[in-house]
């Protein structure tokens, strides 16, 4: 897959596998199948799809690239500003530890002290397309996932479970062996020490669950994600792995499954969708799914005009013009998405449970 089509791929994969799993959300996989007995499209609006902070902020991370050409110090400071806005916008479901995080880059804390200690999957969720961008520079690929990561997130557990996200996303992009993957993962995390072992260790084993034919279910089982998948990025990310796993290149059936996973949905069908979409591009995922987005003003198309531009700037490291964005439209997307999470979330005080 060319890098342009693998990041069009990653960046609607992202979307799509989001919108899918918003629903979803913090349900029990038992009780999600009560509530949908099929996923076979959208369910938070009528049969239309819209999307989380997961694909938010991976259009960041796009934009960020896109300004800076990959350049650390800029990529940085920009990254830093965009999450501080985001937050002024008022996004709902937004997850503690990023709050705080932000809270204190608006206080302009010294760099040193920025991001709380927290392995949540917050820089998982947005850092596939970074190993989509620098699949060749892995110097420029570990340098911004740390950036990205540390901004919000400063255990070293959640870089590890970020790069491996953004190193399947490069692999998937390839179509290479997942042990090279694998053996990827070992070699440029091996500075975080324990982080990093338990990671390839649980990596490692969910691809021996995957290549014995026992499900993503019966593998967040072990992961002791019975109920559901959590927000912990040491069973997020493995879960994701094992669906990509035993579904490589089908876009629709891998992340449906790690929907049915129950738990943190939305987040990890972001992942999920955003690997395998790298690998099949966007003629791999569901046209109707596409159709179907209603997000806006990141619709699918200023999405896929985004990280075209962001593919090339990566490539030649010459900064680009930020892709512009309506921001009075962002305000009215925010308080519909508002009310909208808050309408679901009062149904759910409903059966069936």
């Amino acid at each position: 897959m060319e890098p342009a089509d693998a990041a069009v791929g990653c960046i609607l994969g992202t979307a799509v596998g989001d919108a899918l799993g918003l629903a979803c959300e913090g349900l029990s996989k038992n009780r999600q199948r009560r509530w949908f007995p099929s996923i076979d499209g959208y369910h938070l609006l009528l049969g239309k799809g819209v999307c989380s902070d997961d694909t938010e902020h991976t259009c960041m991370i796009a934009q960020s690239i896109l300004v800076s050409g990959g350049n650390e110090e800029s990529f940085a400071r920009d990254f830093a500003w965009r999450l501080r806005w985001w937050l002024a916008g008022l996004p709902a479901g937004i997850g503690l530890a990023t709050l705080r995080s932000i809270a204190k880059l608006w206080l302009f804390v010294p760099s040193g002290w920025r991001g709380v200690y927290s392995a949540g999957n917050g820089p998982a969720m947005r850092s596939a397309l970074l190993g989509v961008c620098f699949a060749d520079d892995e110097v420029k690929l570990v340098g911004l996932n740390h950036i990205a990561t540390r901004l919000t997130h400063t255990d070293p557990k959640a870089e590890c479970g970020a790069l491996a996200i953004a190193l399947a996303a490069r692999c998937s992009m390839r179509g290479q062996a997942f042990e090279v993957f694998l053996a990827d993962l070992a070699r440029l995390t091996t500075a975080h020490g324990a982080a990093s072992a338990e990671l390839v260790n649980l990596a490692a084993s969910a691809h021996a669950s995957a290549a014995a034919g026992k499900s993503t279910e019966v593998f967040a089982q072990s992961l002791n994600c019975a109920k559901g998948v959590s927000g912990y990025v040491y069973h997020s990310v493995p879960a994701v792995l094992h669906a990509w796993f035993s579904h490589p290149r089908d876009y629709a059936r891998a992340v449906t499954t790690i929907i049915r996973c129950g738990g943190d949905t939305d987040t990890t069908a972001a992942m999920l969708g955003a690997i395998v979409g790298a690998g099949v591009g966007r003629s791999g995922i569901p046209q109707k799914w596409i159709d179907d987005l209603v997000e806006w003003p990141r619709t699918a198309s200023w999405m896929e005009g985004l990280v075209l531009k962001t593919a090339r700037a990566a490539q030649s490291g010459e900064p680009g013009t930020a892709h512009p964005l309506s921001i009075v439209g962002l305000a009215l997307r925010n308080a519909g998405f508002f009310v909208l999470v808050l309408v679901h979330g009062l149904r759910r005080l409903l059966p069936p449970y």
